[in-house]
């Protein structure tokens, strides 16, 4: 997609963004502008009549997105995990890892449908666990034509307007964390229960989900038991730093729209107004520099433990900083753009998310300091 038809997009998206938080509802007009340019199959190949894209240029695509409208951003963000994950994992480490031959078929139908325009969403948290996979309660079992998964999920974004879900779900009958991965599709015992009702990122809504599905044998992602926890620790980057891209984009537009507000109201003249500017301009900058070299490094070397460094460092510093500039910039503005409708004010508040989501900037924190001490920071961390 050329930058202008992306900009183009991304202002309407901007200019709706306040009517749909304040509702809470699904931005459908953002997502059938997102169909229309061909965005849902970003990460499929083209071959399947997607575009291809790497992880550097989702990143390009996401930060554009978050600065129009954070929460649409996010809800694509989770879709594009999807696919990019089942586009970008290799041939040869899905055999090494047991994969079906199967899967390669299930794969292409996938991402086939990504292009034509499904859309597909991740459910992984749950209530009292957040989203350490170990934990997941979520269960399956094999039954005569497949499995049947029953349990449920929260902070689902785009529940109920996806054609498939991402489970993540432990095996029933293993005493061992025996985590897999099922594309479960919407219908018969997928049930959505409306309880977002956020802080911020209110136009995703992360509905809860309830399980008792039966699903077929191919809807266990690559064919392979377990591997769950091996691949968020090989290939962590659609788990952790992908909606990174997100917030580094909610950060640029609390700048424009903070410098449109302190001109309005002449306090841009203020020395102390222009250094809290000048000091959220560098956090950006800088913000943006570490997410765009992680992305470089996901897409020349995935899974390097240098490559994983960045990750989780680009989730660090984006939410941290989404969150600082937010604060600043709305302190400077004043009272008046803390009024509901403000676009400050809907911007602190999504702002503050990103440090929440995960891996959160804490544990983000503790897995950078670890790895800095040589010890394996990967141990217990899902």
């Amino acid at each position: 997609m050329d930058l202008h038809a992306l900009h183009s997009l991304t202002e309407r998206m901007a200019g709706r963004a306040a009517r749909y938080d304040a509702s809470g509802d699904f931005p459908e007009e953002d997502f059938a502008d997102l169909r229309a340019a061909g965005l849902l199959g970003l990460m499929a190949p083209e071959q399947l009549g997607g575009a291809g894209a790497s992880f550097a240029d989702y990143t390009d695509v996401a930060i554009q997105l978050g600065s129009g409208a954070g929460a649409t951003a996010l809800i694509f963000n989770m879709h594009a995990s999807v696919t990019g994950a089942l586009a970008h994992t290799p041939d040869e480490l899905v055999r090494q890892f047991g994969g079906a031959e199967g899967f390669f078929a299930f794969r292409d139908r996938v991402l086939k449908g990504a292009a034509e325009g499904a859309l597909y969403a991740v459910a992984m948290s749950e209530r009292g666990i957040g989203s350490r996979l170990s934990k997941v309660k979520t269960s399956y079992e094999r039954t005569g034509s497949g499995f049947h998964i029953s349990g449920a999920k929260t902070f689902v974004s785009g529940a109920g307007h996806a054609d498939a879900y991402l489970v993540a779900a432990r095996d029933k009958h293993s005493d061992e964390p025996k985590i897999s991965y099922f594309l479960v599709p919407a219908g018969p015992g997928v049930e959505v229960q409306r309880t977002w009702d956020s802080l911020g990122m209110r136009a995703t809504t992360s509905h809860d989900l309830h399980l008792e599905a039966d699903v077929s044998e191919d809807a266990l992602v690559g064919g392979i038991e377990g591997a769950a926890l091996l691949l968020a620790q090989v290939m962590p980057q659609w788990l952790v730093a992908s909606y990174a891209a997100v917030y580094v984009g909610v950060a640029q537009a609390v700048l424009r729209h903070g410098v449109e507000h302190l001109r309005e109201r002449g306090l841009h003249t203020l020395p102390m107004v222009r250094a809290r500017l000048g000091r959220a301009d560098v956090q950006v900058a800088a913000a943006e520099l570490v997410v765009r070299e992680a992305a470089r490094r996901v897409t020349d070397d995935p899974g390097s433990p240098e490559t994983n460094r960045w990750v989780w460092r680009a989730k660090l510093v984006a939410g941290d900083t989404a969150a600082e500039v937010a604060f600043s910039v709305l302190e400077a503005a004043g009272a008046s753009a803390t009024r509901r409708g403000h676009p400050l004010e809907r911007l602190y508040r999504d702002a503050r998310c990103g440090a929440l989501q995960p891996a959160t900037s804490d544990v983000c924190a503790d897995w950078l300091g670890a790895s800095a001490l040589g010890d394996n920071p990967d141990e217990a961390r899902w």
